[in-house]
């Protein structure tokens, strides 16, 4: 078992990695996207769900082999570099990482400035999405032992709303209150198939963060026996909240209302039989998407620091501030491409984009776990069949075949500006090595 040849203390415990990779993937997504699922698949919203969590899996069992064959720190960039020898392409994979989460960020953004906002005072989505990028910036400036604690508490409060609408649903469901036999309705005009689908790929969105946990590989204890095991108990562990929040939101709520909220779990309290005061799951739901965005523009950040301090960005996103040693000026730049997503486009939009980055990063790693089956290790790891990957990579297809060519278009343009700055990067290297002869 490789323990030996890191600079970093394995510290995380199998419990504590479980913890890590839950409270990731249970951002606020879930709390912003019901609806918006709902309009695609009609009431079977559960059904987007489900097909989501199989989906992510395959991908899923590729970072489980390549984590277990590498345990190191780097992600999908590092297994790229090892497998294709390409500094740019592993840096392109790496921005388009960086960039999924400054959209996932703007998308949790946008929601926190809908109804559940609203609640309390309404100032208007994209005033008060601004005011949330601004106050996290500040967050993430003061410095990443603030941000850790504020992400352990939130993922508490979102967990404990997650299990308050499945109660409110058992509740209504048990005094016949409830219309389960909506959860098993689709979308008329549309086949079950193509309305499963169509609203898979919003829900994906909601599964996406597991890939993130490969980032602490280095850190875990164990991780060629470990990782592999936590990830798929993590991945099901989540995947089985939002099946029960998705059944129990259709049964409570007609999907008509739930599909024109911005805060569509906040319609299951108000349609609900406990009484359950609305502005206090406001509250949770604002915690949730505020903890979603935070961890999303600290992740950003610190991946685009992370690639100027091996010199592949131009050197001002390495810069540190000299009392709080955090990366600022990777904060304001992450920070003000947040702001012109908030302003320019609308939630699912944003969502959409967010699922089209990632997921071309998961088809190029499903393909490279497969090259790298050449690369031999000492130690024994964990291997998936190899129709595994293969299906994997159908898979991304599939989801990429429901995004409109807008998100395309969107997605290209943050990939672009990622390789804009490389080419800046490489022109101000070779200037100072002209100067220097």
């Amino acid at each position: 078992m490789p323990e030996e040849g890191t600079r970093l203390r394995r510290a995380i415990t199998p419990r504590l990695l479980l913890l890590f990779i839950v409270g990731d993937i249970l951002g606020g997504g879930i709390y912003a996207l019901v609806g918006k699922v709902g309009a695609e698949t009609g009431g079977a919203i559960w059904s987007a769900f489900a097909l989501a969590l199989v989906m992510a899996a395959f991908t899923a069992g590729s970072y489980a082999e390549l984590v277990s064959k590498y345990p190191r720190a780097g992600g999908a960039a590092m297994y790229v570099h090892r497998a294709y020898g390409r500094p740019f392409f592993a840096f392109i994979v790496a921005f388009a990482v960086a960039a999924s989460g400054i959209t996932s960020a703007s998308a949790l953004s946008r929601a926190f400035g809908g109804d559940y906002f609203a609640e309390f005072v309404d100032l208007g989505t994209i005033p008060v999405a601004l005011a949330l990028l601004a106050l996290i910036a500040f967050v993430n400036f003061r410095g990443i032992s603030t941000s850790v604690k504020l992400n352990a508490g939130f993922t508490l409060v979102e967990v404990g709303g997650l299990l308050l609408i499945i109660l409110i649903a058992v509740v209504a469901i048990g005094q016949g209150d409830a219309e389960v036999g909506r959860a098993f309705e689709w979308k008329e005009g549309t086949s079950v198939f193509a309305a499963t689908l169509a609203g898979a790929t919003l829900a994906f969105y909601a599964l996406i963060g597991f890939e993130d946990s490969v980032n602490v590989a280095e850190e875990t204890r164990s991780p060629t026996r470990v990782y592999p095991k936590v990830l798929f108990a993590g991945l099901f562990i989540t995947g089985a909240i939002y099946v029960l929040v998705a059944i129990g939101a259709s049964a409570v709520v007609p999907t008509g209302d739930l599909a024109a909220s911005s805060g569509p779990l906040l319609e299951v309290v108000r349609q609900g039989p406990l009484g359950v005061p609305e502005k206090l799951f406001s509250a949770i739901g604002l915690l949730a998407l505020s903890n979603g965005a935070l961890i999303n523009m600290i992740m950003a950040s610190r991946l685009l620091y992370g690639m100027a301090d091996d010199g592949v960005l131009p050197r001002p996103f390495a810069e540190v501030h000299a009392r709080r040693r955090t990366p600022v000026v990777a904060i304001l730049f992450t920070t003000a491409i947040a702001a012109v997503l908030v302003v320019t486009t609308d939630l699912s939009k944003l969502a959409d984009t967010t699922v089209a980055l990632l997921v071309v990063v998961f088809a190029i790693v499903n393909v490279t776990v497969l090259v790298l089956r050449r690369d031999r290790v000492e130690h024994e790891h964990f291997r998936v069949p190899s129709i595994v990957p293969v299906i994997g990579v159908g898979v991304s297809i599939a989801l990429l075949t429901q995004i409109e060519a807008e998100v395309y278009a969107r997605a290209a343009l943050l990939v672009a500006l990622g390789g804009v700055l490389w080419a800046v990067n490489v022109w101000l290297v070779r200037r100072e090595a002209a100067k220097a002869r």
